[in-house]
């Protein structure tokens, strides 16, 4: 493949990830906590050594989808007056025990287990403030959760739902739509803002995501017309050059 033709290509490859990640966030544009991404592109210069570059030349230069960034910014309330949806109005994540370890998720479609562990939508246990399990007590009937995320029943407290923040938010890592990983870890948020009742929204907005996509997908005909033109091009040279004989 030509020099042209490996430039065009790169930007083809970067442009499909850019649609891949556009696609995820229309996709879970009504998922609870979800945070939408973008990906990030570089230039990646291919510089040769051992040789001068000729005069009017340049290095040359390939697209790269460099990193995948996720806008944290709230996503809006929505009250559901049920008494295990709790949401987040500021910093921070809840906690849930997974197979995997300990994941966080602005996910707050809480319920109970058939063993009083609060857990989330899959089944995972949300964690309190000590890293363990909360369960309600048998036969608890009234269940209040504070602004604070202290919990208590009829019978009497129960724990505080564990809210953290990720030591490097940048390099959080999404694992399914609402579970992430912090490799770097956490740090505990001691006056966390919890709301009873109510769940956070997506921050996704579908006008504006509906937009990226078209952007895309017109990027993505402008390479793949490039890459023709210059295959038909390339082809008329050889033709030219090497005509056939009868």
């Amino acid at each position: 493949m030509d020099i042209n033709s490996s430039v065009a290509a790169s930007r083809l490859v970067a442009q499909q990830r850019a649609s891949a990640v556009t696609g995820n966030n229309i996709a879970n544009a009504n998922t609870p906590g979800f945070k939408y991404e973008r990906v990030q592109f570089a230039d990646w210069l291919n510089r040769q050594t051992g040789i001068d570059t000729p005069r009017g030349g340049a290095p040359i230069v390939y697209a790269q989808d460099r990193a995948t960034w996720r806008d944290l910014q709230p996503g809006s309330l929505s009250q559901t007056g049920n008494t295990f949806d709790v949401a987040l109005t500021g910093d921070g994540f809840f906690t849930v025990s997974t197979q995997r370890g300990v994941r966080l998720t602005r996910d707050g479609r809480f319920g109970l287990t058939p063993d009083g562990t609060l857990a989330d939508s899959t089944g995972n246990a949300v964690l309190d403030a000590n890293g363990q399990p909360l369960r309600m007590p048998p036969n608890a009937r009234q269940i209040a959760i504070a602004g604070d995320g202290s919990v208590s029943t009829d019978s009497g407290p129960v724990g505080k739902l564990g809210v953290v923040s990720p030591n490097d938010p940048g390099r959080l890592r999404a694992e399914g739509a609402t579970l992430l990983n912090a490799p770097t870890g956490t740090n505990a948020i001691t006056r966390p803002r919890v709301v009873q009742g109510a769940l956070e929204e997506s921050n996704v907005q579908p006008v504006l995501e509906l937009t990226h996509m078209l952007a895309d997908a017109k990027e993505f005909q402008f390479v793949t017309q490039f890459l023709q033109a210059e295959s038909d091009r390339q082809q008329g040279a050889i033709d030219k050059l090497l005509p056939t004989t009868n």
